[in-house]
């Protein structure tokens, strides 16, 4: 079936806020939910939302978190997500953090004391559809192992980097500090097929294509070995001690059964590019995408998205079995036998 997307955004908000999230808190958590599965990143759409259910039901979160946010210093912001949803912090510093950016020629967030389970390129899009430079990294609980450790110190730790473009929609890109996101993991043990060589290891350190020997005791490895260990490193910096937040191998969701979120930190920069090149930037950067694709480039990150963005405008098509789950979630309908996950 085809569903509005207005009307799935309601009914996800609806499932969120019988989990336990506000109606304010559910609404942001919901749009993002429903941008990914929007636009084809379904290992963050409504694949994630029983693992969103789970982890509210637990405890771990508060889903009536009503976050702070401090300015403490001309072009810095500090929230605190009060053990709430990172987005929903972003959503109460996303104005003004903006405003610092136009007024400072940048600005940056550090938001500790956060959860997040969704993609990451929704957080800052907008920004750069505003006509702004933005970086966002996020540190997450223990999943990688590197520089030959025996055990998960570091997150996936994603990051994700939006650009302004004067001739088309703007150049996002979003992605994990291992091999594969966790997310493709976890797809991949659903239904029940192996994963490539080199994404992970077994709870003995050996390498595995099981999705389920990594997830249960076993590491996912950095993509391009000792390199994206640093940048994992890095992020945990930026993200998890800058904000004050706390590192993945500090995480203690495994005191509440079911909970499925890290409690880690994220770090958004905001540059305006007016400041430096001028009016001139949006064209430099459609100079720069055209010799790329003159070069053989005929996909850049974020055209697969759009495609499907521009393809879902009459609504997103789900089967008939996942929405009677999604009525059953809310409450509205019976359960069918698992659909989403």
């Amino acid at each position: 079936m085809r569903i509005d997307i207005v009307a799935l955004h309601d009914l996800v908000a609806r499932i969120l806020v019988r989990a336990g999230l506000s109606a304010e808190n559910a609404a942001v958590v919901a749009s993002v939910v429903v941008a990914a599965e929007r636009d084809g990143t379904v290992s963050h759409g409504l694949f994630r939302l029983p693992g969103y259910l789970a982890t509210l039901r637990s405890g771990w979160v508060d889903g009536h978190a009503v976050p702070t946010v401090t300015q403490v210093a001309p072009s810095l912001l500090l929230a605190d997500a009060r053990n709430g949803f990172a987005q929903v912090a972003l959503a109460a510093a996303r104005d003004r953090l903006g405003a610092m950016a136009r007024a400072q020629g940048m600005a940056a967030l550090c938001t500790g004391n956060a959860h997040h389970f969704a993609a990451l390129w929704p957080d800052i899009e907008p920004f750069a559809e505003a006509g702004l430079i933005a970086l966002t990294v996020l540190n997450s609980r223990s999943r990688i192992v590197v520089f030959g450790g025996r055990r998960k110190v570091l997150g996936t730790n994603p990051i994700a980097f939006a650009c302004p473009r004067g001739d088309g929609p703007p150049l996002v890109w979003d992605q994990a500090t291992s091999v594969v996101a966790q997310g493709e993991v976890l797809r991949a043990r659903q239904a029940g097929h192996a994963v490539p060589a080199g994404v992970g290891v077994d709870a003995s350190g050996r390498p595995t294509t099981d999705p389920a020997a990594i997830l249960d005791g076993g590491a996912l490895l950095p993509f391009g070995g000792h390199k994206g260990a640093t940048i994992a490193l890095m992020i945990e910096v930026l993200a998890g001690a800058l904000s004050g937040g706390r590192f993945g191998f500090e995480d203690r969701s495994a005191e509440y059964p079911g909970a499925q979120t890290s409690n880690g930190g994220q770090f958004v920069l905001l540059i305006d590019p007016a400041r430096t090149a001028g009016a001139g930037f949006t064209q430099r950067v459609d100079m720069l995408v055209a010799m790329l694709r003159e070069a053989g480039s005929e996909r850049l990150p974020s055209d697969a998205r759009h495609a499907r963005r521009l393809a879902a405008k009459d609504g997103i098509e789900i089967s008939d079995h996942a929405h009677a789950e999604l009525l059953a979630m809310s409450g509205e309908g019976a359960a069918p036998e698992a659909a989403l996950q």
